[in-house]
């Protein structure tokens, strides 16, 4: 079969960014007068498990702050169900994420055990860590950008790492479970609510990421504008999100797929690609077929996501940990994630199928796009049948001439540069 020849692009988006990470989170604290914290005080600072930009010097510049009042900060994960849902494997991501007791110059205190605060109206148990409730304070810290479950004014942001994160793999269970019936939007919101009422968050901070993956914004606040200020700054998360060249895709093939690039591992809100029993949201990308050809390292064998694929490799299927991706489906109520596609021994194999389940689109005349991950969208390759919209885009750079894709002796792609 022939493949069409690719063009290869560079996207140009708002390219924002915060120059001095340590100077932006230690004046936005400053900010807030926190003269609440007391010498030897004990404050319980979050750590995610999404590999967000500058992640282990935000959290450092806080633990500088809160040493300032001569008190003593600790970071406590702050991820659900992730790290295989035990005290050892989330202390494990955060220190992939260069979150370390020793780059930090603070401990970290991992434990699954929670204590319920709290019901909902809805009768829904609200949960939290209990090295976090044992503390005098606690920072929420987290990254707020589209989730990719749902579409609502609160989704994914401080107001979830409240709720979900902080409340461990029991918590993650129940939320996950009363979204069925509730909405996840309605349990966030109210468990969150619940867990500034009741427990002693002493603040927020709040990051958002520009296209590039950047830190865009840094914004620290008090617990009573939590809720509207994430609001806010997840409208600009939405604007300032990358986005893929083109919306009409025959083949969208992915280079690689993992927790560290998106909590289901192929971000719907770039993809358009939702399966979930909570229902699909619109999107303006249409995607005819996914092909999604490894899973990165960092996933450590959790791929949830992979059901979102139409096809992928015997290589990618290979370094699957069942047991971890089940776990995290099953938690998350998204089992139809799990689903292992049609899968190949090459990436020529692969091609070959999705280019031939096309119906009369000769592969020649195919929309296709590859690029690296959902997360890295600058450069992009496209193929030919997009030629006469590229020449109407601005904000589109063609780099050089189309080039034929090339495979290496063993029929697979080379790297996606």
């Amino acid at each position: 079969m022939n493949t069409p020849k690719m063009y290869r692009i560079r996207q140009r988006f708002d390219d924002t960014k915060v120059e001095d990470i340590g100077q932006a989170v230690g004046a936005e604290l400053r900010k807030l007068s926190l003269t609440s914290i007391k010498p030897e005080q004990r404050v319980a600072i979050t750590g995610g498990s999404r590999g967000i930009a500058n992640i282990a010097d935000i959290l450092k510049a806080v633990v500088e702050h809160i040493k300032s009042f001569d008190a003593q900060p600790f970071i406590f994960p702050a991820m659900g169900s992730h790290g295989g849902a035990t005290a050892e494997g989330q202390v494990a991501v955060l220190e992939q994420l260069g979150i370390t007791e020793s780059y930090l110059n603070a401990p970290i205190l991992s434990s699954m055990e929670v204590t319920e605060i709290a019901r909902t109206e809805d009768d829904v148990p609200v949960f939290v860590d209990q090295n976090a409730l044992a503390a005098d304070h606690i920072v929420a810290v987290n990254r707020v950008k589209s989730h990719t479950k749902f579409k609502a004014p609160i989704e994914s942001g401080l107001m979830k790492m409240m709720a979900i994160g902080m409340g461990k793999l029991k918590g993650a269970e129940f939320y996950h479970k009363a979204a069925i019936q509730y909405t996840f939007p309605r349990i966030i919101t109210d468990a969150a609510r619940l867990v500034i009422r009741r427990t002693p968050v002493l603040c927020a901070l709040a990051i958002v990421e520009n296209a590039y993956g950047k830190t865009a914004l840094i914004s620290a606040m008090r617990p009573e504008t939590i809720e509207n200020k994430e609001k806010e700054l997840l409208l600009l998360s939405k604007k300032l999100m990358a986005k893929l060249p083109f919306n009409d895709i025959d083949l969208l093939i992915v280079d690689e797929m993992g927790k560290d690039i998106s909590g289901v591992g192929i971000d719907p809100n770039v993809t358009g690609r939702n399966r979930d029993l909570l229902g699909v949201f619109d999107h303006p990308v249409q995607v005819k077929r996914l092909f999604v050809r490894d899973l990165t390292a960092k996933s450590k064998g959790n791929a949830i996501g992979i059901g979102l694929s139409d096809i992928t490799t015997q290589r990618l299927v290979d370094k699957i940990d069942y047991a971890a991706t089940y776990k995290n489906c099953i938690t998350a109520i998204s089992l139809e994630k799990a689903a292992v596609p049609m899968h190949f021994d090459t990436d020529r194999k692969a091609i070959e199928v999705g280019l031939g389940s096309m119906g009369l689109t000769s592969p020649e005349k195919s929309k296709i796009v590859r690029i690296n991950n959902t997360n890295r969208l600058e450069m992009v390759e496209v193929s030919e049948a997009y030629g006469n919209e590229l020449q109407e885009r601005s904000d589109l750079e063609i780099i050089g001439q189309p080039q034929p894709m090339i495979f290496d002796e063993k029929d697979n792609l080379f790297p996606c540069s």
